[in-house]
């Protein structure tokens, strides 16, 4: 059953920090059967209390292989950067 990866971006502190974070993270999902399905910084809040500036959502077969790729030693290097770039999250949602 598929599952998302779901990461909504806050705020960036560091421009070029974020740059590198997606010029080293971007590869990883397709190396561990990743699609990138939506992206963009073009948000529209319907209601409630979120305000991410940038969000993207990545498809994967199932929920083990989006933790494989989030817990993979590729993607730990970028979301390092990520970290220190930015203020955000990832959720995964497991599809029903």
């Amino acid at each position: 059953m598929a599952a998302w990866v779901i990461a909504a971006i806050q705020s960036v502190s560091d421009e070029a920090g974020f740059a590198a974070y997606q010029e080293l993270g971007g590869p990883t999902v397709a190396k561990y059967g990743g699609k990138r399905v939506a992206a963009g910084t073009k948000i529209e809040v319907a209601d409630g209390t979120w305000s991410p500036i940038r969000m993207v959502v990545i498809e994967f077969e199932n929920l083990e292989k989006a933790k494989t790729w989030y817990n993979s030693p590729e993607y730990q290097a970028a979301k390092e950067k990520r970290i220190s770039s930015s203020d955000g999250g990832f959720i995964f949602l497991d599809g029903a």
